[in-house]
């Protein structure tokens, strides 16, 4: 069977095998609290045995509500920010063709909104919309989350004005608590088809859950090999030691750090997984940036990057490693021609792949990025599939888990959010913030 690799004798740059076996035994003890639900944080952790715990019977439900709003609509907004957007956002551009936009093949489209604030894009949302058959599908706990519940309110009266009352409420799904919040009061009122965000289960933890998989199965995508290769990174990733893939990557990664690697940049060198790295940043940085600790991560698309980036990467201050996706087989076949004229020098490469030359810049810039200092685990996927992205998918949340309990922080809360919205609604004199109000604006006068 083909799936996920990891592989860490690059990363060995600084510290030693010694330096990572030292960490075997919080590592043991980080997958226990995981499994056994003993670690902080573990009113969070519904999204470890997730995947095996999804139904055929579930997946289709979720399959005939996809089917019913690509029946009735050519676009499909999802409303969501975070968690609630990044994961369904990463699997669809990844298994995307790059101009599916540009394709009109009458297949229906996922478009985000509620994912800014941003006054001109839910404007020109709003006027793309405007002689459009569409659908919303609203993702939120709460339903009171400013930046996805203004969407919401937006693109609901649209619908609305455009299809009628009732046909709208055909058209709208909710995603959201499975009893309480304003998004469940209005679902119920108006009679919407709904699913449940369960308690214990983050927003960077969903994308197996409806948040994720009913955008991805909207998107014409097959969500029941997503969850099947989900499901065997969960048994791959049961026990500790080397066979377990999460559990080397954490261990590498906090060896590292401890050595004061402090930067962890994901790598790609497929275009189709620059939203995946825009997930991956959200899952560890609000997983373990606290306490004053953690490993900052970054994301870079090669060998695009290596135009703007590169330079500080095999140059600048060694507090850097890489993480390096390499996908190994391409969906399609592209060979560069052979020009008499060869007034670009490249008849020394014609005949052979695109991606064989794509590899090599892979490879050569390892190499040199190793010789520059940068230690480098290397994370290889066969293909990109809905099975082996539901490996990739599971494989890092798994690992985030681990490293974060290494860390000695809990990776499951997210206390720093906050601040910025008290400050928000303190600024909009928010009802309730009144003493936010005053303080705030005596500290800008």
């Amino acid at each position: 069977m083909e799936t996920l690799k990891i592989n860490i004798k690059d990363a060995l740059l600084g510290i030693t095998e010694a330096d990572v076996k030292a960490l075997d035994n919080v590592a043991n003890e980080a997958l226990v609290k995981l499994h056994e639900g003993t670690g902080a944080g573990n009113d969070f952790l519904g999204w470890v045995n997730l995947p095996s715990s999804i139904t055929d019977e579930f997946l289709a439900e979720l399959q005939q509500c996809a089917d019913s709003l690509r029946a009735n609509c050519d676009y499909v907004v999802a409303i969501g920010i975070g968690g609630s957007y990044l994961g369904s956002k990463a699997v669809i551009e990844a298994l995307s063709d790059s101009f599916s936009a540009y394709i009109d093949n009458k297949s229906t489209k996922i478009l985000f909104a509620g994912q800014n604030i941003g006054e001109d894009y839910l404007y020109e949302l709003q006027n793309f919309l405007a002689d459009k058959r569409f659908g919303i599908i609203s993702i939120s706990k709460s339903g009171t989350t400013t930046e996805p519940a203004i969407a919401f309110r937006m693109l609901k009266e649209q619908l609305e004005k455009q299809v009628g009352k009732k046909a709208a409420a055909e058209r709208i799904v909710a995603i959201t608590d499975a009893r309480k919040g304003a998004l469940r009061q209005l679902a119920t009122e108006e009679g919407y088809k709904t699913f449940v965000i369960d308690d214990n289960v983050g927003g960077r933890f969903s994308v197996l859950t409806p948040v994720g998989l009913l955008p991805i199965a909207v998107a014409g995508f097959d969500i029941k090999a997503l969850v099947a290769g989900a499901v065997e990174m969960e048994k791959a990733t049961r026990e500790e030691g080397e066979n377990n893939p999460a559990y080397v990557y954490a261990e590498i990664r906090n060896a590292l750090y401890r050595a004061g690697k402090k930067i962890e940049i994901l790598v790609n060198y497929n275009p189709k997984l620059h939203y995946f790295g825009e997930w991956w940043k959200q899952l560890y940085g609000e997983s373990e940036g606290k306490d004053l600790k953690g490993i900052f991560p970054a994301a870079v698309d090669n060998s695009t990057d290596l135009h703007s980036m590169g330079q500080w990467i095999q140059d600048g201050e060694r507090t850097i490693f890489e993480t390096v996706i390499s996908v190994l087989n391409q969906q399609h076949t592209s060979v560069i021609p052979s020009d008499e004229a060869n007034l670009d020098g490249l008849n020394y490469i014609a005949g052979r792949r695109v991606d064989e030359v794509n590899k090599m810049a892979e490879l050569g810039t390892r190499i040199a990025h190793m010789d520059g200092g940068v230690p480098n685990i290397l994370i290889t996927l066969p293909a990109l599939t809905e099975r082996y992205l539901g490996q990739m998918i599971y494989f890092f949340e798994k690992g985030c888990g681990i490293s974060g309990y290494i860390l000695d922080v809990n990776p499951f809360n997210q206390p720093g959010v906050e601040d910025y919205k008290r400050n928000m609604f303190a600024l909009l004199e928010k009802p309730g913030y009144e003493k936010e109000t005053e303080a705030i604006k005596a500290r800008l006068s």
